[in-house]
């Protein structure tokens, strides 16, 4: 395949799904809390969509985030954030930027 067909593909890929955020590292089931591993920048107000398993693909708005138990508007790469997420996910799951 040539190359130019290739990173076409690629970026239609990463416009569809946004940009890889970082990965769900722990689940909070009885509030609803997710815990994500970032690989890069998130803000609030930002939309992610998170994805995994068979059933997981869904979208939402950060409408607040902690690090360290402590309310944050940015959250940097490489910490571990926690965020209210809208339905059920699971250790692994992708989170990406959109």
């Amino acid at each position: 395949m040539p190359k130019e067909k290739e990173s076409a593909s690629a970026k239609a890929t990463a416009d569809k799904e946004g940009k890889l955020i970082g990965k769900i590292t722990h689940y909070f089931s009885n509030i609803g809390v997710a815990v994500i591993e970032l690989s890069g920048v998130l803000k609030e107000g930002d939309n992610i969509r998170i994805v995994g398993g068979e059933n997981t693909d869904f979208t939402q708005a950060v409408d607040s985030m902690q690090v360290e138990h402590e309310k944050v508007k940015t959250a940097k790469k490489g910490s571990s954030t926690g965020l209210k997420v809208s339905e059920k996910v699971r250790e692994g799951y992708s989170v990406y930027k959109v």
